[in-house]
């Protein structure tokens, strides 16, 4: 989660089916349900710095006090037994970081720029959705500081609902706010985060990567979430990981819904298959939908570092609309599928918001992936067309599920850069910087922030792209819908793109394939697009909403429109939220651990009748050291901010 126009050409690609592919090995199990959860009541924090800010599990946190943790779970070495909380820390230190398996940036294919234009008349509605400042103070300052956003929204029955790492809001159809700042801690019934009002300190688990989608079929939500269990005294990771799902018991997200768990470290325990070096994190989890399934996707890390593959959750709708207390889960692992040796990575699963599934085939849900990433130049000029076949066999005692591949040819594409930002007033950083403001811990407005004083003077980090990795996938008039990051090239200038895809797929019991009906890629001269997330109606018309950060832009709120027919023949990239500063965060800073400037991971876009939803992240306010610094503020910058992060969200419907 780029140009005036890319080029669009009508390219059939039928490649050669992989013999077998339909007979890797597949796991079924049982899951059980752990209850009822129904929206809480939302209660709100202080301003300031409270210790820990950032979490163990994700962070590099000096000074974390070691202790026992991870009992019983298997080392890298494969040692059983208990470790301690650096132990645990060093195991997910290659990963945590940088979840990506690229193995080059990409060169940009040249790329005509567009123009930019103001918001247009089929902008129904814009508002600010949640920032980092609600999801700090969630659950009553019970939160971590947390980056990026994860942007998660889902539209259906006249509501609207966002979830982010790691709160959630809902609203009716006019942005009007049906509930608060909801901590998804307490939305799945969790302990808080961490429960700042006890000493010692007591850590909950840990939750990330939210999606959710509603299906107008069934007229229920469907919410995903990844959740990490903790050591409850120092917060770091057991090594147990679980996918957790919650079904609506209505179309009202307000009222019940039924939560289910599906354990993916994969190394045996909980009703896991044994995977090659795990346990490992089910990172990165997607939803997608057809008429008899639910599909949920993961990348799954070993622990101990490197990648498996993506893996595949197939559960029957009728089941998990049932409540029923126990349910079956069919695994499909990717490493069974293979490409010139690489295993499916972010295998992104299609929904069809407007009902019409692909019912060929006994049921079929598809699903795309890109390859740049295996790639050792960081280019390719394929993706891989996946199908989940007889998805009707679902809702029988004995699933008898069929996945074939393929690849399509597409114009090349490649692993992008990284986007420098616009200068701009930064306080955290300023603050790390400072040397000369007095305050009650020494001379430094660092002493704020840390113990040490940091060693090196912090600059403002170049935004973090997407890795190429296929974003937002979406099955509607027998058309399938995806986008994703891109190398481009602009007059000479290496930067950040977005290509995009509407293909025609078909699949039989033994064969998928698909040829290009429309792509295209999109680029500003001096500014790069990223993060993008694509939805269409079934007559072709659609939005693409992104990110749009450069030499002229902090980091904004954009939009194109395009259809099937034409791409985006015409038309212009639109501002919706110019963004006010520039991206302002721990994650870009050495005092912080290795500086990596989090953005996305990705956005969100949902069909609601005629109508598209986009939610991005931007920045949406400007903040001096000297506001940042004052005491009757608390670093909020008059409620706009909190200490260590600063993003925000856009929430917007638009008319195709």
């Amino acid at each position: 989660m780029n140009r005036n126009f890319s080029r669009f050409g009508l390219i059939l690609s039928f490649a050669c089916f992989t013999i077998g592919s339909a007979f890797g090995t597949t796991i079924t199990r049982q899951i059980s349900s752990s209850g009822t959860v129904k929206i809480p009541s939302t209660t709100v924090g202080v301003d300031g710095l409270s210790s820990p800010e950032t979490s163990p599990t994700f962070s590099n946190v000096p000074n974390l006090a070691d202790g026992p943790t991870a009992a019983g779970t298997t080392g890298a070495a494969g040692i059983k037994g208990t470790q301690s909380t650096a132990g645990v820390l060093a195991r997910v230190a290659k990963f945590k970081i940088n979840r990506s398996i690229a193995k080059a940036q990409g060169k940009g294919e040249w790329a005509e720029a567009l123009g930019k234009d103001e918001p247009d008349r089929r902008v129904q509605l814009s508002f600010d959705g949640e920032n980092s400042r609600n999801q700090r103070l969630a659950s009553n300052g019970n939160q971590f500081s947390i980056e990026p956003p994860d942007q998660g929204l889902c539209a259906g029955n006249g509501y609207v609902m966002e979830s982010l790492n790691d709160v959630m809001k809902i609203y009716n159809r006019k942005g009007v706010a049906l509930s608060g700042d909801i901590a998804l801690n307490a939305f799945y019934g969790y302990a808080p985060a961490i429960n700042r009002q006890v000493n010692p300190r007591v850590f909950g688990p840990s939750i990330t990567d939210p999606a959710c989608y509603f299906d107008p079929e069934v007229k229920r939500w469907f919410h995903l979430v990844l959740t990490l269990d903790t050591d409850p005294a120092t917060g770091a990771q057991t090594g147990s990981n679980h996918l957790d799902l919650a079904v609506s018991s209505s179309a009202d997200p307000l009222g019940s819904w039924t939560v289910y768990k599906i354990a993916v470290q994969d190394d045996g325990t909980q009703g896991s298959p044994q995977h090659p070096n795990c346990p490992c994190l089910g990172d990165y989890p997607h939803i997608g939908a057809d008429a008899h399934g639910i599909y949920l996707t993961t990348n799954e890390f070993p622990f101990s570092g490197g990648f498996n593959s993506a893996q595949i959750y197939a559960i029957s709708k009728k089941a998990l609309i049932s409540g029923s207390t126990s349910i079956q889960v069919v695994q499909l692992d990717t490493a069974d599928y293979l490409l010139e040796g690489n295993p499916g990575f972010t295998v992104w699963p299609a929904v069809s918001p407007a009902g019409d599934f692909e019912r060929s085939n006994q049921g079929t849900e598809y699903l795309l992936s890109s390859v740049a990433v295996f790639s050792n130049s960081g280019n390719d000029n394929r993706l891989r067309v996946w199908a989940v076949g007889n998805t009707k066999s679902l809702n029988g005692t004995t699933p008898a599920l069929t996945l074939v591949h393929n690849v399509v040819n597409v114009d090349a594409y490649g692993v992008p850069p990284a986007i420098p930002q616009k200068p701009g007033s930064a306080p955290l950083r300023d603050c790390l910087n400072d040397r000369s403001m007095v305050t009650p811990a020494g001379v430094g407005c660092w002493n704020y922030l840390t113990a040490v004083q940091p060693t090196l003077p912090e600059t403002l980090a170049a935004i973090d792209p997407n890795d190429s990795r296929m974003q937002q996938v979406f099955f509607t008039g027998n058309r399938l819908y995806g986008a994703l990051d891109t190398a481009v090239n602009v007059a000479g200038a290496e930067q950040t793109g977005i290509a995009y895809y509407v293909l025609n797929p078909s699949v039989s019991p033994n064969l998928v394939s698909a040829s290009v009906i429309k792509q295209g890629q999109l680029a500003i001269a001096g500014n790069s697009v990223t993060r993008p997330a694509i939805a269409a109606l079934p007559n072709g018309k659609g939005v693409i909403g992104f990110t749009v950060v450069g030499a002229d832009h902090y980091p904004s709120a954009g939009y194109i429109h395009f259809n099937r027919d034409h791409g985006h023949r015409g038309e212009l990239v639109k501002v919706i939220a110019n963004g006010l500063g520039p991206d302002d965060e721990f994650g870009s800073y050495n005092a912080f651990g290795t500086p990596r400037s989090r953005w996305g991971d990705y956005g969100a876009a949902a069909v609601d009748g005629d109508d598209i939803w986009l939610a991005n992240e931007y920045i949406g306010h400007a903040c001096t050291l000297a506001q940042y610094t004052d005491p009757a503020a608390l670093f909020s910058c008059n409620g706009s901010r909190v200490a260590l992060t600063n993003w925000a969200t856009r929430i917007s419907r638009i008319e195709p």
